[in-house]
């Protein structure tokens, strides 16, 4: 295997969802699949309204389409490739029944917290299972050290907190133009270099099958959008590098290599908790890039810097594990 692959799966997987775009957008106006923006949002958010959502269903056809293709004809299928699709198509559903029921059955809230959570942990659970039946390692290494522990059943926790909350976290991030397009291309991109080097190759392929894909949707997500990927795509991501964080063996890089989703998710954390004890709130809202909006920045500006932070985050958890 060399590195043309890695070059055409990327190529690839741009081309399925740039293509398919132009095509599906129009469908889903026709559906009338527009995004209901929240009235306690920033105001200027109220323009999208309508902007057809659930292209995150463009994303997972690419992905799986490309993987597909590109394990069977210059590797093979492994058990991680059918991990990493289950997971991603798993989590994607779940996505998907969400918007339907916010788009179409008009519920802006779409699934119940609760609802969505059991579903989540139906799909880490079943994951965990065939990921010890595989015999899949439990050991949980610190990164930059030569440090490492055995969780053993203790792995099923940790597993259920990577992909709930790592799905929770990329979902969080996905309020601006371009924003979770543009830091999901660049995380997967890290651990694609990282898997590479491990020579796991299948988790490479299928993580710069999600670079393309989602630098394919970029091109009509970037402001102004003209479709948004919703939780199809947003949870299907997080759940996605979740899993390509324990393939690889590194779990705790995900928060480094994941730093804007964790800073988001905190930024929403440490509001609730001000407000609910003190009244008072942190950030003039939460997430954080909305906190960044309400001060003045404009909307692309918001998202360059958050993809700066996002590239710094990305080289630096690859510094920590080839080089230290």
């Amino acid at each position: 295997m060399t590195e043309q692959v890695i070059l055409i799966s990327i190529v690839t997987a741009f081309f399925i969802t740039v293509v398919l775009s132009p095509l599906f957008i129009p469908f889903l106006r026709r559906l009338k699949f527009g995004q209901s923006i929240r009235e306690e949002g920033p105001k200027s958010h109220q323009k999208k309204s309508g902007t057809p959502t659930m292209g995150g269903i463009m994303i997972l056809l690419s992905i799986v389409v490309t993987t597909w293709l590109m394990t069977k004809k210059y590797s093979h299928l492994t058990v991680e490739t059918y991990l990493l699709l289950f997971v991603t198509i798993g989590y994607g559903l779940l996505g998907f029944l969400d918007d339907f029921i916010k788009v179409v059955m008009k519920r802006n809230l779409g699934l119940t917290s609760k609802q969505k959570l059991v579903g989540q942990l139906i799909i880490a659970v079943i994951f965990y299972f065939v990921y010890r039946q595989e015999q899949f390692s439990t050991v949980l290494h610190i990164p930059g050290t030569n440090v490492s522990f055995d969780l053993g059943i203790g792995y099923l926790l940790l597993m259920l907190v990577m992909l709930v909350g790592g799905s929770n976290a990329v979902n969080l991030t996905d309020g601006l133009d371009g924003l979770l397009s543009g830091t999901a291309a660049i995380a997967f991109g890290a651990y694609a270099v990282l898997a590479w080097n491990q020579q796991q190759y299948d988790v490479a392929i299928f993580s710069v099958a999600v670079v393309g894909a989602v630098l394919g949707f970029l091109v009509f997500n970037a402001h102004p959008a003209k479709v948004f990927m919703g939780d199809t795509g947003s949870l299907a991501l997080g759940g996605a590098i979740a899993t390509v964080a324990m393939l690889t063996k590194l779990e705790l890089l995900l928060v480094i290599i994941g730093g804007v989703f964790v800073i988001e998710t905190l930024s929403v954390i440490i509001q609730v908790i001000s407000f609910k004890t003190t009244g008072k709130r942190v950030f003039r809202m939460s997430p954080l890039h909305h906190h960044y909006e309400l001060i003045g920045w404009s909307e692309w500006r918001v998202v360059v810097t958050f993809w700066a932070v996002g590239l710094l985050f990305a080289i630096l958890g690859i510094y920590i594990e080839v080089w230290m």
